[in-house]
């Protein structure tokens, strides 16, 4: 029962650093999200809010890269459509106002302008695995090691800056934009 508060508690705090970021993120709302007693605070998290931040964006770059290994081993073409495929619903949520729990811990607050915690080490490491996942099916998938990196570096930067964008521009138009440009850089298959 205790890993399973805890596991809604870092669940919340996802869902809140998406939406708010990590400055807005409140123990408060992540209480009232997660259904769990105030006490379970400290028990959990003695670190306090900078160690929820930390376990939420560790948590979230996980879930991201098991979802960037369930992509289909095929041809770069098609591990590219389907990452942009899978991708676009979350860009989407940045339009209206969402974000990448990973990137808000980067950006948000003087805790992670100082590093106080590890966050950056954390979202820097998240940020590697994704682009190693997808560095390898890219490779897998027939590309050099070199230019599969290239790629997969340039998937997680379009990713990342969709959000960015998107949010800014209440529009999935940038993302659309990025991913077009992306699909014609790859080389077509004969």
């Amino acid at each position: 029962m205790a890993a399973d508060t805890k596991a809604r508690m870092i669940g919340a705090a996802i869902g809140l650093l998406q939406r708010h970021g990590l400055a807005a993120m409140s123990f408060t709302e992540v209480l009232a999200e997660s259904g769990a007693a105030r006490g379970a605070i400290y028990h959990h998290f003695p670190g306090g809010k900078q160690q929820l931040a930390l376990e939420a964006a560790r948590r979230n770059a996980e879930d991201v890269r098991g979802h960037l290994g369930e992509l289909p081993d095929g041809s770069p073409r098609e591990v590219l459509e389907t990452f942009l495929g899978n991708v676009r619903p979350v860009v989407e949520a940045s339009a209206g106002g969402g974000g990448c729990a990973v990137a808000a811990v980067t950006v948000d607050g003087g805790a992670a302008i100082t590093d106080q915690g590890g966050l950056l080490a954390v979202a820097a490491e998240g940020f590697a695995g994704w682009v190693d996942e997808l560095t390898g099916k890219l490779a897998r998938a027939g590309m050099s090691p070199s230019r599969a990196a290239e790629l997969a570096t340039l998937m997680v930067v379009t990713l990342e800056g969709a959000h960015v964008l998107c949010r800014a521009a209440g529009s999935i138009a940038p993302f659309d934009r990025a991913a077009a440009a992306l699909l014609s850089a790859l080389p077509s298959e004969g």
